[in-house]
């Protein structure tokens, strides 16, 4: 996913389409001149309806479609026939994708399926026609339902990135590293913060033909849930991973309290995040020896907890069994 290509955030106006209007037909044949009335209901109009599609990866195409109309629903006629519904408009989204409603931020809808559908907004109903009001005190109704009219609103639609493992950390944690090295993903690296804007996935080779996906997740800095660095904007993709895989660089000052800044920022963005799996990798483990590691190990959090370097593949495979074991545990 080329970063100019990955959106993740988008706002569009959606309008349903109007019901038709019911007929007001009266039944005249050349031997029945007054058959009374025949008059059909309107058609429906049109819904705006969301689909899930796991092909999907990004927001990109509906950036230069913002405004989304259905169809409205064709008048009845005669001889009680029903018109034509409106055309539906299926718009098709990632897997992720969350919906609310624009200016009061309330919560509309998830798409978590592939070729899951659900109703953004629903089209009018077509009117009655005037077959509906006949009665024996009123043979022939000279009126009829006009259909109900569209909705329109505006709406938010964020994706949140569904992967089995994201990775947490500082950046220039060597997380973009960990994940070329893993996966075939190929994400930017560069020495200097903020090198990943956007999440990147990978998807991870592991023993007996298993696999699973890892999300590279841009870096967090101390009062990102504040809105600091990049902020919410990308803690949101976090919550939809199964399992945290913390990075800490072995050059840190502070292994302990680094871990535990991440972790203050996922409880102050959303408390629900501590109740994940958690896995600790001590990144950039080529400066160390095996008596510095032991040292370092004293102060390390009680989690599952690794010593790695992405650059010689130092217990790379050890990192997989552990978070194999977390996934499936």
């Amino acid at each position: 996913m080329a970063s100019s290509n990955f959106v993740d955030y988008i706002k569009i106006f959606c309008r349903s389409g109007r019901g038709g209007p019911g007929s007001t037909h009266l039944r005249r044949e050349k031997f029945v001149p007054k058959g009374g009335p025949d008059g059909g209901d309107g058609g429906r109009g049109g819904h705006i309806i969301l689909k899930g599609n796991r092909n999907l990866w990004t927001l990109l195409h509906l950036r230069y479609k913002k405004h989304i109309f259905a169809g409205h629903g064709a008048s009845g006629g005669g001889a009680l026939k029903t018109g034509s519904d409106g055309e539906d408009v299926i718009i098709e989204v990632p897997l992720g994708t969350v919906v609310r409603e624009m200016e009061t931020e309330e919560f509309i809808m998830e798409i978590t399926g592939h070729d899951e559908e659900k109703i953004l907004l629903k089209g009018g109903r077509g009117g009655l026609g005037n077959n509906h009001f006949k009665t024996p005190t009123n043979q022939t109704p000279r009126y009829s339902q006009p259909g109900e009219p569209e909705t329109e609103a505006w709406f938010t639609l964020e994706l949140k990135v569904l992967a089995d493992v994201g990775l947490v950390g500082f950046p220039n944690a060597g997380k973009s590293t960990l994940l070329s090295v893993v996966s075939a993903a190929k994400p930017e690296i560069a020495n200097y913060p903020f090198t990943t804007l956007v999440p990147n996935l990978g998807i991870v080779s592991y023993r007996d033909n298993h696999s699973f996906v890892m999300a590279d997740i841009p870096g967090i800095i101390e009062g990102a849930a504040e809105g600091k660095g990049l902020g919410t904007r990308f803690l949101r993709h976090i919550e939809r991973n199964s399992t945290l895989l913390f990075m800490v660089p072995a050059d840190a000052e502070d292994i302990a309290n680094e871990y535990r800044i991440l972790l203050k920022e996922l409880e102050k963005y959303n408390p629900e995040l501590l109740d994940k799996k958690r896995v600790l990798a001590i990144t950039k483990c080529d400066l160390l020896d095996e008596e510095l590691m032991k040292e370092v190990e004293k102060d390390l959090p009680a989690i599952p907890y690794t010593f790695i370097s992405s650059v010689t593949n130092f217990n790379i495979q050890k990192l997989k069994d552990l978070l194999w074991e977390e996934l499936k545990s």
